[in-house]
């Protein structure tokens, strides 16, 4: 019937299927992730006017590899009355669905997994799996910190969700499209063109626009980087309070997963961010690659481009970790419910309109 298909496949097909799948996990979170890691250490070093990790290579840019080996080496353990099957799989779902977010996100015209019309919709569905992975954990800990980690998280998360999904409408309003590859050839090259300038085209709309673009990339930021858990929203963790929040009970590899899912959400996010207001893998300049007649190098050029510019957003959500102070619970939900919400629902209506009357 439906999934027949499935049955008609060769081993040597479901090998290559697997392979493609996992090849985004080797060849780019995985090194990022690393690099990610590093990175913090050494902006949060410069910022406290310190330096950070210098033994493990030239000036420590090995200690993250060292680290990754001592956590594969440690010892898994699980405490007697925690509920083993949730327990062992909540890790699993955590990084599932932060993997999975990087099947629709276009790196360039060729690099990217899949086209799909509705990429936007299929990111919000799966990353709504790390609520569910980060509650799971919670709740099979068997621990009142966890637990109630893992409870302020899934109200942090659903709760910002609101307004991320507001701009998402705005943006599909403008662009009319779903898919993240169509947004960014949409926006072209020059940066001019770009949605947080207007956009190409819209004639005197372009104007009118600008103020209310450059508004709502902010709440985006803003609401994405609540949904990742960083400094100042970090209060599913929380260790002054909680101890380390919902994996306070992980060790070894399972709190590897919790972190390695964490550092992929941040560019997940700050992909988005890019690819809805910030041209995606165009470059603000043109291309080299027209200017010497070399179409083959726009690829690797959009490549550089797209990954620069996520690089830079994750630089400005550490920047923010180590900058600001923690919200109370009570803070960071007036700040989405009474200020978010409300100025992303103005943002829908005041761009309805001008969609509709210029």
């Amino acid at each position: 019937m439906m999934y027949d298909w499935l049955y008609n496949l060769t081993g040597s097909e479901i090998l290559a299927a697997v392979i493609q799948s996992l090849l985004p996990l080797f060849l780019f979170i995985l090194p990022f992730a690393l690099f990610a890691v590093l990175l913090e250490r050494k902006v949060s070093a410069h910022m406290q006017d310190r330096l950070g990790p210098m033994r493990v290579g030239y000036h420590g840019i090995l200690q993250t590899v060292a680290d990754i080996i001592k956590l594969v080496q440690k010892e898994d353990i699980i405490a007697r009355d925690n509920d083993k099957l949730f327990f062992n799989l909540s890790p699993l779902i955590v990084f599932m669905g932060s993997y999975a977010a990087f099947a629709v996100i276009p790196f360039s015209s060729v690099f990217l997994g899949s086209n799909i019309d509705l990429g936007l919709i299929f990111i919000v569905a799966v990353t709504g799996l790390v609520v569910a992975g980060i509650l799971m954990g919670g709740w099979a800990s068997n621990n009142k910190y966890s637990l109630l980690g893992a409870m302020r998280s899934a109200a942090q998360i659903i709760s910002y969700e609101i307004p991320t999904m507001m701009i998402i409408i705005v943006v599909i309003m403008l662009t009319g499209t779903l898919n993240l590859y169509t947004m960014s050839e949409w926006q072209t090259s020059y940066f001019w063109n770009w949605l947080i300038f207007g956009g190409p085209g819209f004639g005197l709309a372009k104007f009118i626009l600008i103020p209310f673009m450059m508004m709502s990339a902010l709440i985006l930021f803003i609401s994405t980087l609540a949904e990742v858990n960083p400094t100042p929203f970090d209060i599913p963790e929380a260790e002054s309070e909680l101890v380390s929040g919902y994996h306070t009970e992980y060790s070894g590899m399972k709190f590897a997963m919790f972190f390695l899912a964490e550092y992929a959400n941040m560019f997940a996010v700050s992909a988005i961010l890019s690819a809805l207001f910030f041209g995606g893998f165009q470059s603000p300049f043109g291309y080299l690659g027209n200017l010497f007649n070399v179409p083959a190098l726009i690829p690797f050029e959009q490549f550089f481009w797209f990954t620069a510019k996520g690089i830079f957003f994750v630089f400005v959500q550490m920047w923010l970790r180590w900058t600001l102070p923690r919200f109370r619970v009570d803070q960071l939900m007036t700040f989405c419910w009474k200020y978010l919400i409300p100025f992303a629902f103005v943002i829908l209506i005041i761009v309805g309109l001008i969609t509709v009357l210029l």
